[in-house]
């Protein structure tokens, strides 16, 4: 069945071709959009030709006249086409040839139904792209989705909302630009393969540079090392907006590839990154939403209410009752089976980070995380009464992490120290350890003023638009078809 459709409509592209019609042409005439027309459709008046482009959407023949609706980007419009305004020939031609699907330019003047549609009567067509492939109907939805993420072109083509999304999404991150501009930041570019991948904590893609014949790996933070040098450098206030690999599972808040945001930010500590965070979510909200109130699964927040902080291990010891600056590897590992909590890794922090993960689900926010042990935060700043704390902070919604932050560590015999504890954890076999970046400590030993770093990503669009990071992503990673099908 599918071999005789495709038969077809390879006859009626032929056909559009006998007739000496450009079937894929590389432009067309359009001067209005769709939605233009219609809202000047009082200004334009039916005494003036004008030029329409769009998707066939519907199709309505009627002996020696049709009805159809074409679809731009800025929505639909209804033609008209009967025999006694358009060549004969021409209207036989789009009759027996055009489809749903097929994109066609039309020229005429608009006009209204007896029902009082405004309208396009067609006195001319041409087509613009002719479709070799069933096209589906306005109910038509993907029972698959991967299937739906693999023709996303149709899923978004039939679903507005879906299509809205994305909107947003380019408004966020043009929100974030335009706050971090406004605060005097730099936006700059840095180094996407490297030859260490610093700045978190996760598994990298590697690959080989042949030039170079070394290994080298896609970066997995928005350069933070990197960014930290130009701190060292002179510059004060930078940020990037980019992209980020890590080479690990996937889940409702996690990628293999996306979008994060990270700014430093010298001679400025955790609290004011803090405060700054805080002042940029709310502006984000309201660009964006134009509201600070957000309901995400089982959560409902505000973001203009008073953002509460909450100690790291106190936290974890008032749920589960473990003190896990004191706890043994076997009891944080009894705990984790008690709670029946699925845990990776095989070390004290891949251990406590699972207990914490399993706490952190109760919490709405907006709330800072703040106190985190030091050993399970290799880039930040000790605290000086604390020494066992972390001058960090994450930003906590509807029950997961949407930004981290800290006071950056710029004391490089101590930096030198941590980077040695991540190298024994990768030795041990933890492929998420922070791989060790001995320049970087060079660096240091020249100097670098103290400096506030933090980065936020997609995950938090995702949460306000209370979706899946998939269901955000235009076009998420799907394994290929083993062959062809159709």
């Amino acid at each position: 069945m599918r071999d005789d459709i495709g038969k077809i409509k390879l006859e009626k592209l032929e056909n559009l071709k006998k007739a000496g019609m450009e079937v894929y042409p590389a432009k067309s005439k359009r001067n209005y959009t769709n939605k233009e027309a219609l809202k000047n459709f009082d200004k334009i008046g039916e005494e003036k030709e004008i030029y329409l482009v769009g998707r066939v959407v519907s199709l309505r023949p009627m002996g020696g006249s049709a009805f159809c609706h074409i679809e731009d980007e800025s929505g639909k419009i209804q033609l008209f086409l009967n025999k006694n305004n358009i060549d004969i020939d021409k209207f036989k031609l789009f009759i027996k040839n055009i489809e749903l699907g097929d994109f066609i330019q039309v020229k005429g003047s608009l006009f209204k139904t007896k029902t009082n549609e405004k309208s396009l009567k067609v006195v001319d067509w041409e087509i613009l792209s002719k479709t070799l492939k069933p096209f589906p109907t306005e109910h038509f939805g993907f029972k698959n989705e991967e299937e739906k993420f693999r023709k996303r072109y149709l899923d978004l083509f039939f679903n507005k909302e879906e299509r809205e999304i994305f909107v947003r999404r380019a408004k966020f991150w043009q929100a974030i630009q335009k706050f971090m501009l406004k605060k005097d930041f730099l936006q700059v570019e840095t180094p996407h393969i490297e030859t260490t991948t610093g700045g978190a904590e996760a598994r990298p893609f590697k690959t080989h540079h042949n030039d170079f014949d070394m290994p080298v790996y896609m970066r997995i933070s928005i350069g933070e090392l990197w960014q930290k040098r130009l701190m060292a450098s002179g510059f004060e206030k930078t940020f990037e907006i980019g992209r980020a690999f890590r080479n690990e599972g996937t889940s409702p808040n996690h990628l293999q590839e996306f979008t994060n945001m990270e700014f430093y930010w010298a001679y400025a500590d955790y609290k004011d990154g803090m405060d700054f965070a805080k002042k940029l979510y709310r502006y984000i909200a309201k660009e964006v939403y134009g509201k600070t109130k957000f309901e995400v699964r089982e959560h409902k927040f505000d973001l203009a209410d008073k953002w509460i902080e909450i100690d790291y291990v106190a936290e974890i010891k008032k749920q589960t009752g473990v003190d896990v600056i004191t706890a043994t590897e076997e009891e944080l590992i009894k705990k984790l089976k008690e709670l029946k909590v699925k845990y990776d890794g095989n070390n004290r922090d891949r251990y406590i980070d699972s207990l914490w993960k399993y706490c952190r689900v109760s919490i709405s926010g907006p709330a800072f995380l703040v106190n985190h042990p030091t050993f399970i935060s290799p880039l930040a700043k000790r605290k000086t009464d604390k020494p066992e704390q972390a001058e960090r902070f994450q930003i906590l919604l509807g029950g997961a992490e949407v930004g981290n932050g800290y006071s950056e560590l710029n004391d490089p015999i101590d930096q030198r120290k941590r980077f040695e504890q991540q190298q024994k954890l990768l030795e041990a076999g933890d492929d998420e350890a922070m791989m060790p970046d001995w320049e970087f400590v060079e660096m240091l030993e020249y100097g670098m003023p103290p400096t506030c770093g933090f980065g936020v990503g997609e995950r938090l669009f995702a949460f306000l638009e209370n979706k899946t990071l998939r269901e955000v992503t235009l076009f998420p990673l799907v394994k290929p078809k083993l062959k062809s099908t159709e």
